[in-house]
């Protein structure tokens, strides 16, 4: 299938103001676009990007007096399947973990594994295998958390999530994910581009989406404990350790967000 995305986002700031954006689909899935994919800033200014120490495209730039829009439209191709659940089978031992997994086992600034570590192992210490610990963590978070727009909190962790049972998708994500590290079971945060393609309509703004990924059985398979069901059309944007190392834009300095547009629909051809 063929999916149109991108966005219109703007900024107001009074004085120069530096920002990195990770707002550019993730290399994994360069291969797939079917249109030419480049982050436009209104007024013109210098962009450069950079590949991040999680493998992100990057984006650095100076905000202008008075701000900036940024936007960005692109055709991508995706494969229309859903999301592959992981396989069956033992758990992997943390000594037999390969080395680039091992940081998406510690805790990190949303993720308190040290504060969470008693609930993870008193509620799926049971289970037998990696799959039903994640699928049972997944359950357990999705009914956990009451989603809700105007429960969004910038500073929100893991552990405020667990506590206060409100949040966004984020929320969802940064939760699962502490719930799996406790578990040994490394995963990562993930955000970027989920439409309603092959549900329902949903009667409410299009955004950016958070999930997560687990390693199992040698792969990473994706996770959605905000939604608990498979989903078509994720398109990768950034992944990390938690919202810190993924955030859409950093500011370096005061920059006021005045508009938020994010579109992501199903297409019939490029034109």
């Amino acid at each position: 299938m063929l999916i149109r995305c991108g966005y219109d986002i703007a900024f107001n700031t009074d004085a120069k103001t530096a920002m990195v954006a990770l707002l550019s689909v993730h290399p994994s899935r360069h291969q797939d676009l079917r249109t030419p994919q480049r982050l436009m800033a209104s007024p013109d200014i210098p962009l450069y990007q950079f590949e991040d120490g999680f493998g992100n495209v990057a984006t650095r730039f100076a905000i202008p007096p008075g701000g900036v829009t940024l936007s960005c439209d692109f055709v991508i191709e995706d494969n229309g399947e859903p999301d592959v659940r992981a396989p069956d089978g033992p758990q992997i031992p943390v000594e037999d973990l390969p080395d680039a997994v091992m940081p998406f086992l510690l805790g990190s600034r949303y993720c308190e594994t040290d504060r969470l570590m008693d609930v993870a192992w008193g509620n799926f210490a049971h289970y037998a295998s990696a799959r039903d610990r994640v699928d049972a963590i997944v359950d357990f978070v999705h009914n956990h958390i009451e989603f809700g727009y105007h429960y969004a909190r910038s500073d929100k962790t893991a552990w405020n999530g667990y506590q206060e049972r409100r949040g966004v998708c984020r929320d969802f994500a940064h939760l699962a994910v502490t719930l799996c590290r406790c578990m040994n079971i490394p995963a990562r945060y993930c955000t970027g581009y989920l439409g309603d393609i092959g549900i329902p309509p949903v009667d409410a703004p299009m955004d950016f989406s958070a999930w997560f990924d687990v390693y199992i059985d040698g792969n990473w398979y994706t996770y959605d404990a905000r939604h608990n069901r498979p989903r078509i059309g994720r398109i990768l944007m950034a992944r990390g350790r938690d919202a810190t190392d993924v955030a859409l834009t950093t500011a370096f300095g005061p920059a006021n967000l005045v508009r938020f547009d994010v579109h992501t629909d199903e297409v019939q051809s490029i034109e």
